[in-house]
This record gives structure tokens, sequence and C-alpha cells, in this order.
């Protein structure tokens, strides 16, 4: 994947699921096994870095909402 396109979550989840299939069905040539276990280690790695942004997104998000008066939301207590 070039350095100039963005990788998105779904991309990096598709193409790990693509490595975890090819290990486990023991198509992967062992010459090229270290590099693909490195690569989903990194994959990894993004995807865990990308939810933890997207949960502290949410809850800021949250936040804002719980912080807007009752009053707003043209409800009553």
């Amino acid at each position: 994947m070039s350095k100039s396109k963005q990788l998105t979550y779904s991309q990096a989840l598709t193409e790990l699921e693509e490595i975890i299939n090819e290990i486990e069905s023991e198509e992967i040539n062992v010459d090229v096994l270290a590099e693909k276990v490195k690569r989903a280690t990194c994959l990894i790695k993004f995807c865990k870095a990308r939810l933890r942004n997207t949960e502290e997104e949410v809850k800021k998000v949250l936040s804002a909402i719980e912080e807007i008066p009752e009053a707003d939301h043209g409800g009553s207590k």
C-alpha cells in the first residue's frame, strides 16, 4: 500500500483478515511468514489506535450532549 494513500480502519482490518487466513490455511510461504507477521502487527497497532481515537471522539460528543440543558432538548423533568 502506498504511503500517499491514507489507510482506513476497514482496509487495515481486511488486510489483517487476509493475512490471518493465509497463515491459518498454511498457504503462506515460510520465506514471507516473518514479513506477514510484522505487517499484521502494524495493522493491529493501527486498528487499536483508531478504535481508541474513535472512542475518545464519541466520549467528547456524548459529554457535549449531556452538557446541554434539558430545556434545549424540548423535554421536561
